[in-house]
C-alpha cells in the first residue's frame, strides 16, 4: 500500500466542528501534511472546492493517490502557507468559506530517517520540509556564529543548556564539519550536564526541534499566513489553527486578538477617531485540546492547540 494511511489527523472532529463545511463551499488546507483533514474536507463537498498547499513534494504525491476518488474537486499546490496570499490570487479564489492550518511536523517526515529530522536515526543533517529550498540543518549547524546558535537553541527549543550546547557545536565543527543527524546528536549529549541526562526525554530532543524552526522559518511565515488568511476568507468563513509549541501558540494568539480587536481609542475619548474595526471575531476563548481518548490513540497529539476564528 506505499502510503502511511495510519497517520492519524489530530483534534479532527473539532477540526470539523469548527470549520462546519459546506458542501458547495471553498475550503482551503495549509499544510496538507498525509491528507487526513484534506480528506475529510473533501468526503463533505459535492459542488465545493478544497485547496491543499504543501511545501514537502513527498506529501503532495501521497495524497494524489489518497484523495484520488476526489481530485475533481481538489487543487494541489507545492508552496509555503506563507505564500497563501499569492496562491489565491494567481488561482482566483475570490474568497474561502474556511482554512485549516495544522502546524506540526506531519510524522511521516519525521518517521523518514533519510529526511533527517530524527536524533533517533542517522542520517545527513538536513531538516528541510521543502526539500528544493537551500538552507540546511548541515549548513546552518556548521556556520551560524557560536552567538545565533545559542539564540536559536535557547528562544526555539527553550533549551536551558543553550550556551553548552553552541560552544559545543563550534568546538566540534573546527575539527571537521557535523555532517550526520547521530553526530549532532552525541555532541549535544556531551555537552549536557549529568542531571539533565537522567531526564525521561531525549537530550537532544530541544536542539532538534530548534535548528528544525530555523531551518525552515516556521515562526516567521505564521504572521504572513495568519494575515492573507483573514484577507482571503469570506464573511463568516471560520479559521482554525493547530499549533504544537508554545512559541507557535503564542504568536497564532497574539495576532487573532489583534485582529479580533475593534477600535483602540483612549476611553477619554467621546467618539472613535482610530476607525478601526475588528476584522474577526474569536470562537474559542481558549484553545480547544486533545481528550484522553484521542491521547490514548495518539501520544503525538499531547501538545496540540486548536483556535478557531470567524470572519467578521
Amino acid at each position: 500500500m506505499g502510503t502511511d494511511y495510519g497517520h492519524k489527523p489530530v483534534l479532527l472532529h473539532e477540526c470539523l466542528d469548527a470549520l462546519a463545511i459546506k458542501p458547495d463551499g471553498v475550503y482551503v488546507d495549509g499544510t496538507l501534511g498525509r491528507a487526513g483533514h484534506s480528506s475529510e474536507i473533501v468526503r463533505r463537498l459535492t459542488t465545493g472546492r478544497l485547496i491543499a498547499l504543501d511545501r514537502d513534494e513527498t506529501a503532495l504525491a501521497a495524497a494524489r493517490e489518497r484523495l484520488a476518488a476526489y481530485m475533481d474537486r481538489v487543487a494541489l499546490v507545492h508552496s509555503n502557507f506563507s505564500r497563501l496570499g499569492d496562491v489565491l490570487d494567481e488561482m482566483g479564489v475570490g474568497g474561502a468559506d474556511g482554512m485549516l492550518f495544522d502546524l506540526g511536523v506531519s510524522s511521516p517526515q519525521l518517521d523518514d530517517a533519510r529526511r533527517g529530522f530524527s536524533y533517533k536515526q542517522d542520517a545527513p543533517l538536513d531538516m528541510r520540509m521543502d526539500e528544493s529550498a537551500p538552507l540546511t540543518a548541515k549548513e546552518l549547524v556548521n556556520s551560524a556564529p557560536y552567538e545565533e546558535l545559542r539564540r536559536i537553541l535557547y528562544e526555539y527549543g527553550e533549551e536551558r543548556y543553550a550556551p553548552q550546547i553552541a560552544k559545543a557545536i563550534c568546538a566540534a565543527r573546527e575539527t571537521k564539519p557535523i555532517e550526520t543527524t547521530l553526530e549532532l546528536a552525541e555532541v549535544i549529549r556531551g555537552a549536557m550536564p549529568a542531571k539533565a541526562l537522567r531526564e525521561k526525554q531525549h537530550p537532544a530532543k530541544r536542539s532538534f526541534q530548534a535548528i528544525r524552526i530555523a531551518v525552515n522559518d516556521e515562526l516567521g511565515e505564521l504572521e504572513p499566513m495568519l494575515a492573507a488568511a483573514e484577507a482571503h476568507l469570506k464573511p463568516g468563513g471560520r479559521l482554525a489553527v493547530i499549533t504544537f509549541h508554545s512559541l507557535e501558540d503564542r504568536i497564532v494568539k497574539q495576532k487573532l486578538r489583534d485582529l479580533a480587536t475593534g477600535c483602540v481609542c483612549p476611553p477619554e475619548f467621546p467618539v472613535c477617531v482610530c476607525g478601526r474595526t475588528p476584522k474577526l471575531k474569536l470562537v474559542t476563548r481558549k484553545p480547544v485540546v486533545p481528550d484522553e481518548a484521542e491521547l490514548s490513540e495518539n501520544p503525538r497529539a499531547r501538545s496540540a492547540k486548536l483556535r478557531v476564528a470567524e470572519k467578521c
